[in-house]
């Protein structure tokens, strides 16, 4: 059969609903059309092909052995359709917007109250948030760049662009300022670094030691449970610098760097170019204050 001979797509598809829900009426409200105009669809579909399709069957219809055949090919044909439709049109979408991923306590302590900003500056991406920590799946989670806290071996086909120097600090409510001087403190700490509270005491001994040491399990928690006053957390100055600015909290012994550094990290081409490009340097922007 030449393709100028095979038959109207309107018709292929009234046959293909009536047989997938063995009813014409059925098929006429899924295709939002009579059952007149369904009924003369396959009757021309019929009579384009040479043989019948549906026989009757007590008040219903069944279809012939010729239509079983035509429907399990059109069955597989739409489907291949509709998934071709639903992947070229997401690729469309894809091309207008940018996954960024980011760790979850940087994402919503200090990257999601900026991204207005970024909107504002750059009305034209769709720019789409991913929460996740250490290595990336680029292309199965279809990330196009990712900020990432750069304590993990990174694989060499990685591009990565320095943000900012990690600094750690105990940071508190004003009010917990004497209890902190005195060691009448609860130290707060993310169960993602154990270690941390031991390690940043070894290195100042002449802080008091605290009453005891709480774990929550990020980092975003116990800085906002530092804010509500339940006790000092040691934090990333990324995470409480919008809340000293604002007098939540204070750090009255400073930030100290752990010799990390987050970063922007991506793949493919070496250099940045369009929205990624407009996302670093946009970033990039935001970070001078910590670098």
């Amino acid at each position: 059969m030449k393709r100028s001979e095979i038959p109207s797509l309107d018709d292929l598809r009234a046959f293909e609903t009536t047989a997938r829900l063995g009813s014409v009426r059925f098929a006429a409200d899924s295709l939002a059309l009579t059952h007149g105009a369904v009924s003369r669809r396959i009757t021309k579909l019929s009579g384009d092909l040479g043989f019948k399709l549906f026989e009757k069957s007590g008040r219903g219809l069944r279809l012939t052995a010729a239509g079983e055949v035509l429907n399990l090919t059109l069955g597989r044909f739409f489907t291949e359709l509709a998934t071709t439709v639903e992947s070229l049109r997401a690729a469309n979408a894809h091309q207008n917007s940018l996954v960024l991923s980011c760790e979850p306590s940087v994402a919503m302590r200090w990257l999601i109250p900026r991204l207005a900003s970024f909107q504002a500056a750059h009305p034209d991406i769709a720019l789409h948030l991913s929460v996740g920590g250490g290595p990336v799946e680029f292309r199965r989670d279809r990330i196009d760049l990712a900020i990432r806290r750069l304590d993990f071996a990174l694989p060499e086909a990685w591009h990565v662009r320095r943000l900012f120097p990690e600094k750690v600090g105990p940071v508190m409510s004003p009010r917990l300022a004497p209890a902190f001087a005195s060691g009448e403190y609860i130290a707060l700490g993310s169960k993602t670094r154990p270690d941390a509270w031991s390690r940043w005491l070894s290195i100042h001994p002449s802080v008091r030691r605290p009453t005891e040491i709480r774990f929550y399990d990020h980092h975003f928690l116990i800085v906002e449970a530092a804010s509500a006053g339940l006790g000092v957390a040691l934090s990333p100055r990324v995470l409480a610098t919008d809340d000293i600015d604002r007098g939540r909290l204070i750090a009255p012994a400073g930030f100290d760097p752990d010799e990390s550094h987050y970063g922007l990290i991506w793949t493919g081409e070496p250099e940045l170019s369009g929205k990624a490009h407009d996302l670093a340097l946009w970033l990039q922007g935001q970070c001078k204050n910590f670098i």
